[in-house]
């Protein structure tokens, strides 16, 4: 419970009458209001806020947070700020006595390789006895403790609200991703971040209901740096100028350029999908091996290696822990004796998609099947770069890919006019899965693009229970028997 006073006090506010009433929970949806709760109007993409006041006054709140004067009954304290985003996080911080403050809190960004860096570092820290938590688009991780998320990076409360927790359950660092879209919307505001990591930047989530044009969402990723203490940058990348003039203390890493830490003697693993390499800061070098394909996953452990080190982690405690990471639905491969190698990954636009193909070429596969769609109602800018992108596989099965409200019969044309290989379509991706592996003889791969560790399908508006693993496993059991 916290004082309505003490949540406003460094807050910019106007109220007729400040009340002295005791806050015991924070809601922006007025489906979780309650008597006690402190409503916050913020305004999203499709809704705002300040329309829902009433339905939380009915629910039983008394208090509200908003951007004008609300008709609401005379007991009601309106507190009118500036900006209620902003306030949502300054006063979640203060909800929660500002966890963010008793732990080191490391930040990933980047168009490709969040989840991977955030998965990397978190692995390394807990390896080397630092208890971390994690938050990404995979969820939140505190201990064995697993919760679900909305968006890769939450809204500030649920943030501050996990890394209260984090603290409490005795972490002393949290990896989180943050996306571009939380940069736009202030979801990271008033983090002091120990580590700022960037990855990569291409092209993405341009559209409607997200960025406006690509210059938006660099400037958005780049936000993040100035916040940071210390800033982890990919020499390689074409945008590393940008972001290290916006960063302070730079630490870099690279397969092609200088840097602090850099990749040599890169091989694809002989029995196995993954790389072995050896990484160099200075006059020590280590073997490493990381069980995840492509020259993008030597990128993604030197982001962590060299992130684990500013904790003072040694490169050679880096090396011994990366042979055993996992990263959910990142080239997860679902291996039966006597059939085809299955492998789901979250790859969902061009560039992605075009690196996980090539990446799984360099296993010399008998035939590489890329099963794959594009999301419906937004994002249609992708649906041609990742036609041409399947295009490089030897057969395309085009399918749903969380449809949600379009029709996905109208997606898959979309896609298809932009695919050069033999495909074959179904707007059902059980049937698509179910064809794959039915066609599927061992020696080949099979790639399932676009969904990676997602447990559900969007379609009109409801999460529907969808795990591709499980109908990988049904459906070659019923192959076997057959």
């Amino acid at each position: 419970m916290k004082r309505l006073s003490s949540l406003l006090k460094n807050i910019p506010h106007k109220a007729e009458l400040l009340s002295e009433a005791e806050i015991s929970s924070v809601c922006y949806n007025s489906k979780n209001a309650a008597s006690g709760s402190l409503f916050v109007c913020i305004k999203g993409t499709k809704a705002d806020g300040h329309d829902f006041a009433q339905s939380a006054y009915d629910k039983g709140s008394r208090a509200f947070l908003c951007e004008r004067k609300l008709p609401l009954p005379p007991d009601a304290v309106q507190v009118v700020v500036p900006d209620c985003r902003a306030a949502l996080a300054d006063v979640s911080a203060e909800f929660f006595s500002h966890p963010e403050k008793e732990m080191k809190v490391i930040g990933i960004t980047g168009t490709k390789g969040k989840s991977t860096v955030a998965h990397m570092v978190r692995h390394i820290l807990e390896s080397s006895g630092i208890k971390t938590g994690l938050i990404g688009t995979c969820g939140i991780a505190i201990g064995e403790k697993h919760y679900p998320t909305e968006n890769t990076t939450p809204e500030s409360y649920e943030l501050f609200r996990a890394l209260r927790e984090m603290v409490d359950c005795g972490c002393k660092c949290a990896v989180m991703e943050v996306s571009s879209q939380a940069m736009l919307m202030g979801r990271v505001r008033g983090i002091p971040f120990f580590a700022a990591v960037m990855t990569n930047l291409s092209p993405d989530h341009i559209g409607p209901g997200e960025h406006p044009d690509f210059e938006n969402y660099k400037n958005c990723k780049k936000a993040l740096f100035p916040l940071a203490e210390n800033a982890v940058l990919n020499a390689d990348d074409s945008y590393f100028g940008e972001f290290s003039s916006a960063s302070r203390n730079v630490v870099t890493y690279s397969i092609n350029s200088e840097s602090g830490f850099r990749a040599s003697d890169i091989s694809s693993l002989a029995i196995a999908l993954g790389k072995s390499f050896s990484v160099t800061c200075g006059d020590t070098s280590a073997p490493v091996c990381v069980p995840l394909p492509g020259d993008f996953s030597v990128y993604n452990s030197l982001a962590a290696i060299a992130t684990c080190s500013l904790l003072g982690v040694s490169i050679k405690s880096c090396a011994d822990s990366l042979p055993t990471v996992s990263v959910p639905g990142r080239f997860e491969i679902v291996a039966v004796p006597g059939s085809a190698s299955f492998v789901i990954d979250y790859a969902h636009n061009g560039e992605s998609l075009e690196k996980a193909i090539d990446a799984l070429r360099e296993c010399d596969p008998a035939r590489l099947i890329c099963l794959f769609g594009s999301v419906g109602c937004r994002t249609q800018l992708r649906r041609k770069d990742l036609g041409k992108a399947a295009s490089n596989a030897d057969f395309c099965i085009i399918t749903s890919d969380n449809p949600n409200t379009e029709d996905p019969e109208k997606i898959i044309d979309e896609i298809a006019e932009n695919v050069a290989a033999p495909y074959a379509r179904f707007a059902d991706r059980a049937d698509a899965i179910k064809y794959a592996v039915e066609i599927s003889e061992p020696g080949d791969i099979v790639l399932l693009a676009g969904k990676g560790h997602e447990n559900y399908q969007l379609i009109n508006g409801q999460k529907l229970p969808f795990c591709e693993k499980e109908l990988i496993i049904k459906y070659l059991s019923e192959k076997i028997k057959v």
